[in-house]
């Protein structure tokens, strides 16, 4: 391999001739050999909207030239369409302020400008990494404001849209249900009725709330730390920066995000990310409800409740012909597990560094990130591949509610509990209907049994 000598503070360092990096990358690249995981594109094309906004505002300020401000602008942009991933190799597992990942973003815009503009990698012509790149800028300020960035981006572009287009579908098939009563079911036994559009309605319900959590979650992170330098105070910035780059940002992203009022909680602390992960857990615990929900009411076909039939999308087993297994809702429940396991990440990062700076920043929002993908991910492969093609087993539905004992319910302000109580025990010992067991026992005639126990109407309050 070929290789060219770049300087730093601590030496000389060989940087490969191939890489657009320099000093201090190679050396997080030798110092940080911790497992596979990279920082996330996401954080690099997130950090090329803050050089951009940077360099923008400290133009207008002043303070860098025309010809400086358009080569950083043009390298950003590069960046910003991932032309330059290949120069980030970085371990995620690095220092906690995010610095060696801000340095190689400086490195590699500085070195791509000394290319555009005739110079060597290396040089620091015409643009300096630390001086120009990172001018009014720190790590500790820049790195959570590009976690902001990223995350926002992806929920409101990613996330939200999949949710709504789940939501769209439960809704669909609790209109289609509306009025297909069946046996509900608490302790896994049998309850009163319900319909099962009644059942896909309550996910909607639930699904709506999130999506709601989830968009009040996002204007906690739009408070961006940017400006705030090493301890939030500002040093080495001029007053206003703040504002300016922001209003840059918002050009850039067409958001509303607001200059943060306090920086030093912004650097310090994550509060609003840790929030962002917990309603991200809600959700996954929400999706996993549903997945397991999906298994037990297709489980079967013949052996188990088998009261939906779902998609049949490849063979269930190596063994056994002909089986068919819920696949779609088994990998969005372990899915909904990794989440619930990232937040408790997110949760020990969030708490995790000393007086004006958190040292767990890559965590963080590696996790966050993750938790993103797997629901976006595995939300879309079950709406697609599962819930579209489920279909009622109406058969199987009218068959256990046609038998279901807790129809006996409907009779309390009849009867009475104990009374109502008693005809289900005797149909139950005696493998009778409660119509049957009802008259026997003299508590009603046939024609009042049938006046009170309608299953449809027990899916409502009464009426009357």
């Amino acid at each position: 391999m070929e290789y060219r000598i770049e300087k730093d503070s601590l030496g000389e360092v060989k940087v490969p001739a191939d890489k657009l990096y320099g000093a201090q990358t190679a050396r997080a690249v030798e110092n940080f050999p911790i497992g596979e995981e990279k920082m996330p594109l996401e954080i690099i094309r997130a950090y090329g909207i803050v050089k951009k906004a940077a360099v923008l505002a400290n133009h207008e300020q002043g303070l860098i030239s025309r010809e400086k401000r358009d080569y950083v602008l043009r390298a950003a942009e590069e960046l910003i369409a991932g032309e330059l991933d290949q120069h980030f190799l970085i371990s995620l597992w690095q220092t906690g302020s995010g610095t060696q990942t801000n340095m190689n973003v400086n490195e590699v815009l500085a070195n791509r400008i000394s290319e555009l503009a005739g110079e060597e990698p290396g040089s620091k012509k015409p643009v300096h990494p630390n001086d120009d790149v990172n001018m009014s800028q720190s790590s500790n300020d820049t790195f959570p404001t590009a976690m902001a960035l990223a995350a926002v981006g992806r929920v409101e572009d990613f996330l939200l849209p999949i949710f709504e287009d789940l939501k769209k579908v439960l809704a669909e098939k609790a209109e289609k249900y509306a009025d297909l009563v069946k046996v509900g079911r608490t302790h896994l036994m049998d309850a009163t009725p319900i319909t099962l559009g009644q059942e896909f309605a309550a996910y909607a319900s639930q699904l709506s709330d999130i999506t709601q959590m989830l968009k009040d979650s996002l204007k906690y992170l739009k408070k961006l730390p940017l400006g705030g330098t090493a301890v939030g105070t500002g040093l080495n910035t001029k007053a206003g920066f703040a504002e300016k780059a922001v209003k840059y940002i918002n050009l850039e992203t067409e958001n509303n995000y607001t200059a943060a009022e306090n920086k030093s909680a912004g650097i310090a602390a994550h509060d609003s990310f840790v929030n962002l992960s917990g309603v991200l857990k809600t959700a996954a615990s929400f999706l996993m409800k549903l997945a397991n929900d999906t298994r037990w009411l297709a489980s079967g076909p013949r052996c188990g409740v088998g009261e939906i039939n779902i998609p049949k999308n490849e063979p269930g087993s190596s063994i056994m012909p002909g089986k068919v297994n819920p696949t779609q809702a088994e990998a969005l429940f372990q899915a909904a597990a990794q989440v619930m396991a990232n937040d408790t990440a997110v949760n020990f990062g969030g708490g995790s560094g000393n007086f004006q700076l958190n040292v767990a920043k890559p965590l963080i929002i590696h996790n966050i990130l993750q938790s993103i993908r797997l629901l976006g991910d595995a939300v879309s492969s079950y709406n697609q591949r599962c819930l579209k093609g489920i279909e009622a087993n109406k058969d199987q539905i009218d068959s256990y509610l046609e038998s279901c004992l807790m129809l006996v319910t409907a009779l309390n302000p009849v009867i009475g509990y104990d009374k109502a109580a008693e005809i289900a025990q005797k149909a139950f010992r005696e493998d009778s209907s409660l119509k049957d067991a009802a008259v026997s026992l003299g508590y009603l005639t046939a024609e009042e049994f049938e006046k009170h126990v309608d299953p449809k109407k027990m899916t409502e309050p009464n009426l009357e």
